[in-house]
């Protein structure tokens, strides 16, 4: 287990079969649903005297001290360590995994990552899923789905979690069941019993608790509590939790420190306590049984479930709240009260009345207190464990085909940006390489800091790693200053002692440095990125009207389609997007016939950017000639391109292939697999048809071995991948081109896979040695 993941010893143990594995976040990290997981794992162990353990996802480089429970780690951002995982949770023969699903605690597109161990699993999963949203994004709506199709059994936390997944997801009933958030067992008991050891005896306490964030509204409690006091004296508010970790990387303490301003403004600071702390069950436990009123003010609706509104119902609490799905669902039937959103007055008006009226607020402790017997942690447990028993049964009753069966060839490769970083330095990437050492003699152009772009923003959707950011920062400024101000064209190429080769580059690779900034516009990670990109499109994209190449057309429009994806609404953009397209499909229907039904006299590189552009303007423009165009185009060069034995045969760049004339075999260029690969990938999203996704894949096998020669180019030991084919041999160079054609090419199907589309394997690879040698021959 290396690349900082920790495999631990596995002791004494049970037969395989009946271990549980939780997954999830899990204690000492700070974070409600690790709280959540160590919980149900202890009591399942104790209530079914079965072996369990964890497996827990990091936030950090440096991870946790676990207890040893926790047998297995996982970077939340590293792909590879999910299927690692499931590696592990397969071969040590675990009977069943429980799921713990938030979207933001794993990697990838909301959290899409996990899908890769999902899809690998050859056990039962129980997945519970602890956000629920009523108007989901649209990778939201895709990873769910995806889970609630994985999953043997959905567990639910309430039952407005129910109903949405059956009215959204169309989720089957036969998999979904409600099981209550757990709670500690405590008895029923007087407030004031706690108060002295809290230094409050003698006082009315109201009580917020949870790891504190902005959506939490405690400022409308203390906005409230001016009112209170006047009437009540002794009242404090006590505000227990420390502030979010991930809040407190972003924004540091601010909202603590904004409450606390606000309590001083409003004469009031003497009576609200902030514990700055992260308390054990036990404390927490006592810090409930002093408090007299429970408050959660949360600002929104959309919480289907809040452990800590759970655990205060449960500890005999009166409990006022905002109406948020779950506060509306446990609180009903008089088991606490509703206040509405942002309103301090009636929030004071609900806790006055509670306190004048004490026999109603100890009824309503009784209530609650009663209602929450079921929910206990013992009752939870043999709920989840009849659950589980269900879902092996089901399994062994109906076996599913497991990643053996579903992936008879290779899966996809891990993403590995490790020769894209040594071909990068302080300026950007530099073009070319001696074998896999960067050759400095060549410099840098523009061209290939936009490929690189691309791909690291692709990385960073994807992998959610933040050292990817300086990289995005190091090309986007290289595009920054290759725009040309006085003539409006980005220059091409640059020396290595940073003077500009020219004053203006070629039109395609104007055409595309728009691409790489539609991409940023569209992908940046935080706005100010965003903002110089969409500076650079708009100053850049006033050239492009007055070019002749089509590529540089079909560049263009890939970078509009991207750019328009933010912002739909810009006409301008919108106009340039259909007078290029219409541009380029007028020249294929006047240029084109029968036997070569293409925009050009000639096939040259990255011609299926040209048939990919109309597919993405088609879309947009709701033009299915320009859809069926593109289509058309992209099954002819996929035609052309094709040996006999199947496999994909580049046209070559040693004369290209003339209309009418010989067709050059090589030297065969990755940036044409890439093309295709792409073009083939967008053409599935657009169809939906299989067929297009098996192209994509037999296009990116191209790369690893599945070409005319049977010879790999991408270098597993380096993470490049070499400039191409020879008649008899690979170019041994790994240059920025060859490296950035390959990561571009297996992102796409990345991030298909993690959007959804399953069957993202690799067709088998190389032909035997004869076969090869009577081909090349």
């Amino acid at each position: 287990m290396d690349r900082g993941m920790r495999e631990r010893p596995a002791g004494d143990r049970q037969a395989g079969s009946d271990v549980v594995a939780f997954i999830g976040t899990y204690v000492p990290r700070r974070c409600g649903i690790a709280t959540f997981t160590a919980d149900l794992l202890e009591a399942v162990a104790a209530e079914g005297q079965v072996p369990c353990l964890a497996v827990a996802l990091n936030d950090t480089a440096e991870g946790y001290r676990y207890p040893d429970r926790v047998r297995f780690e996982i970077r939340q951002a590293i792909l590879g360590d999910y299927r690692l995982a499931a590696d592990f949770l397969n071969m040590n023969q675990v009977g069943v995994v429980c799921l713990q699903h938030e979207f933001g605690i794993y990697g990838g597109p909301a959290g899409a990552n996990i899908l890769s161990l999902l899809r690998d699993l050859k056990i039962p999963v129980v997945t519970t899923l602890h956000t629920v949203p009523q108007e989901p994004g649209s990778d939201q709506r895709r990873a769910l789905e995806e889970i609630l199709r994985l999953s043997d059994r959905i567990v639910t936390m309430s039952q407005r979690s129910l109903e949405l997944l059956r009215e959204v997801y169309r989720a089957p009933m036969e998999k979904l069941a409600l099981i209550p958030h757990g709670i500690p067992d405590v008895p029923f008991v007087d407030p004031n019993y706690y108060k002295d050891q809290f230094g409050v005896e003698g006082r009315k306490v109201i009580l917020t608790f949870g790891l504190l964030s902005p959506n939490k509204g405690i400022e409308t409690m203390i906005e409230a509590l001016p009112r209170v006091v006047a009437a009540y004296p002794e009242t404090v508010y006590v505000i227990l939790g420390v502030t979010h970790p991930h809040v407190r990387r972003v924004s540091g303490e601010s909202y603590r420190l904004m409450l606390q301003q606000r309590a001083e403004s409003l004469g009031v600071s003497d009576h609200v306590i902030f514990h700055n702390r992260y308390v054990d069950l036990k404390e927490l436990c006592e810090f409930l049984g002093a408090a007299d009123i429970y408050v959660t003010p949360y600002l929104d609706e959309g919480q289907v479930v809040s452990g800590t509104l759970a655990y205060s119902l449960g500890a005999g609490k009166a409990v006022v709240s905002t109406p948020y799905w779950f506060a509306r669902e446990m609180l009903a039937e008089g088991k606490g009260r509703l206040v509405p959103f942002r309103d301090p007055e009636a929030l004071a008006d609900t806790i006055l009345d509670l306190f004048d009226r004490e026999v109603e607020r100890h009824a309503m402790r009784k209530r609650a207190y009663a209602f929450c017997r079921e929910m206990t942690w013992p009752q939870v447990a043999r709920r989840y464990l009849a659950l589980f028993a269900e879902a092996r049964a089901e399994r062994r009753a109906h076996p599913r085909p497991g990643p053996a069966a579903q992936f008879a060839a290779p899966d996809l490769p891990e993403v590995d940006l490790r020769h894209l970083r040594t071909l990068t330095d302080d300026v950007g990437i530099l073009q070319h390489a001696h074998y896999t050492v960067p050759d400095r003699r060549h410099g840098y152009s523009t061209d290939d800091q936009a490929r690189a772009l691309i791909a690291v923003l692709r990385a960073y959707d994807l992998l959610r790693d933040e050292a990817l950011l300086p990289l995005a920062s190091t090309y986007l400024a290289f595009l920054d200053h290759a725009f040309n101000e006085e003539r409006r064209r980005f220059r091409n190429f640059l020396s290595y002692d940073r003077r500009w080769l020219e004053e203006q580059g070629a039109e395609d690779s104007h055409g595309r440095a728009l691409w790489a900034l539609g991409v940023a516009v569209r992908m940046a990670p935080n706005e100010g990125m965003a903002a110089l990109a969409l500076h650079l499109f708009d100053r850049g994209r006033t050239a492009v009207e007055q070019f002749t190449s089509p590529r540089a057309w079909a560049f263009t429009l890939l970078g509009v389609d991207a750019y328009l994806h933010r912002f739909g609404g810009d006409s301008e953009l919108r106009r340039l997007r259909d007078t290029l397209a219409l541009r380029l499909f007028q020249q294929g229907q006047a240029n084109g016939d029968t036997d070569w039904p293409w925009p050009e006299d000639v096939l040259t590189y990255e011609n299926a950017r040209l048939p990919q552009a109309l597919l993405l303007a088609g879309r947009q423009m709701e033009r299915s000639d320009l859809v069926a165009a593109g289509l058309a185009g992209l099954e002819w060069l996929l035609k052309v391109q094709s040996a006999p034995a199947g496999h994909l045969s580049i046209v070559g760049s040693q004369g290209w292939w003339r209309r009418q004339g010989q067709r050059a075999r090589f030297d065969q260029q990755p940036v044409e697999a890439q093309a295709l690969t792409e073009a083939c990938v967008e053409a599935f999203k657009l169809t939906g048809r299989r067929v297009w996704l098996r192209e994509a894949r037999r296009c990116l096998a191209w790369f690893l071995g599945r070409n005319d020669l049977g010879l790999p180019l991408y270098d597993y030991t380096t993470g490049g991948c070499k400039d191409g084919l020879h008649p008899d041999r690979a170019n041994e160079n790994q240059g920025a081109e060859s490296t950035l054609a390959w990561l571009n090419a297996l992102l796409s199907l990345h991030l298909l896979r993690d959007r959804g589309a399953m069957d993202t394997t690799l067709p088998e690879i190389a032909p035997d040695r004869s076969e090869r040698e009577a081909r090349v021959a």
